[in-house]
């Protein structure tokens, strides 16, 4: 079950789950979709020349400072690089980043105007755009001095809370997942009301993310849109290998994201595994989650590219892909994907599927 979006040449989103599908199938699976957006995009296209619209807009744009842009380049982008290349910790690496700003930003006089001040950070948000990219194209090395192929240090332990019925903590890097498992009787299956199901529905799985798992300060006011994607792409991962035909019991999955530092929703799915073989539940398989990112060279006619494995929130901020992948080794049970730039290709898709199954 898949939905995919694209422009005539590229895919841009995919989301959905399988059982356990092989990346050849996944690939193919997409390839046929494109085939359809194609058709629809020529219709969109046709319709556009039959009523007349076929001139763009112009976009009128924000005021810029080359010259603002060029001193700030210069001041900056050699030290950006070095602490890149520095393999520090995230908030190591952000306080450095953000005194470099600072310093940079005195030595334009007191009296600096609303528009200059914007300016100045908008530029500096570039130099690090620029330097963190070339970091890994040139030299192949990403903000804590992994290669492309590397997944962080992982340590986990089941049995966490000894009052659940089981309970597991899942650690990748700076990214944390305390996750436990409830199982219920019959009455507490979940009623849908829906406009496409309508029923009873005895797997659930909440995520939540609180403000200080990035070190803010904010009040938890519910479910957000981050909670209900990220909880839905983690239910979706491992309610294909829950033995729903002879399980007795409604499962509750619950991840509470102690630190996040990249894909805290396969932190959940790889958590909720541990936490459900903890509790006894007789799973078809384990399930992995891994999110991979993409680095490709903005110049016109270059083919330059690097797939990271098991991205950081910095690789996905300033990269051009967020691509979750979790499955079993057998397959893949789901994933979804976006991107930043204008879509990916084929080949392009096939390396972060065949380097995310090796990360799994």
């Amino acid at each position: 079950d898949f939905l995919v979006a694209g422009t005539e040449h590229d895919i841009v989103m995919v989301e959905g789950e399988a059982d356990e599908i092989s990346e050849e199938d996944m690939v193919a699976a997409i390839e046929f979709a494109h085939k359809a957006i194609v058709i629809q995009v020529q219709a969109q296209k046709e319709l556009a020349e039959m009523v007349g619209k076929t001139k763009k807009r112009e976009y009128s744009h924000e005021s810029h400072n080359e010259e603002l842009k060029k001193s700030i380049y210069a001041a900056t982008y050699d030290q950006v690089y070095a602490i890149a290349k520095s393999n520090s910790g995230k908030q190591e690496r952000g306080d450095a980043f953000g005194a470099i700003l600072m310093s940079f930003i005195a030595t334009l006089g007191g009296d600096l105007d609303d528009t200059t001040g914007f300016l100045a950070k908008k530029y500096f948000h570039d130099v690090q755009y620029d330097a963190i990219r070339n970091l890994v194209l040139d030299e192949g090395i990403r903000l804590d001095g992994r290669d492309a192929r590397t997944v962080r240090p992982i340590w986990s332990e089941i049995g966490y809370l000894p009052s659940a019925h089981g309970s597991a903590v899942f650690t990748r890097g700076e990214t944390q997942s305390l996750t436990t498992v409830t199982l219920g009787a019959k009455s507490d299956e979940q009623m849908i009301d829906g406009a496409f199901f309508n029923g009873y529905q005895k797997f659930l799985l909440h995520y939540n993310f609180p403000g200080f798992s990035t070190g803010e300060v904010r009040p938890n006011r519910g479910a957000g849109r981050r909670e209900i994607g990220h909880g839905n792409l983690a239910m979706r991962s491992l309610k294909k290998v829950i033995p729903m035909d002879d399980n007795p019991y409604t499962i509750r999955i619950v991840s509470d994201i102690l630190e996040s530092n990249g894909s805290s929703s396969m932190a959940t799915v790889c958590a909720g595994t541990l936490a459900l073989m903890d509790a006894g539940v007789k799973i078809k398989a384990p399930v992995a989650g891994i999110a991979m990112g993409l680095i490709s060279d903005t110049e016109p006619g270059s083919t330059k590219y690097a797939v990271l494995s098991d991205i950081l929130g910095d690789e996905d901020h300033l990269g051009d892909m967020d691509f979750k992948v979790a499955g079993s080794a057998a397959g893949i049970t789901a994933l979804q994907m976006d991107i930043k730039i204008d879509g990916i290709t084929e080949e392009i898709m096939k390396v972060a599927l065949a380097q995310a199954k090796q990360g799994r």
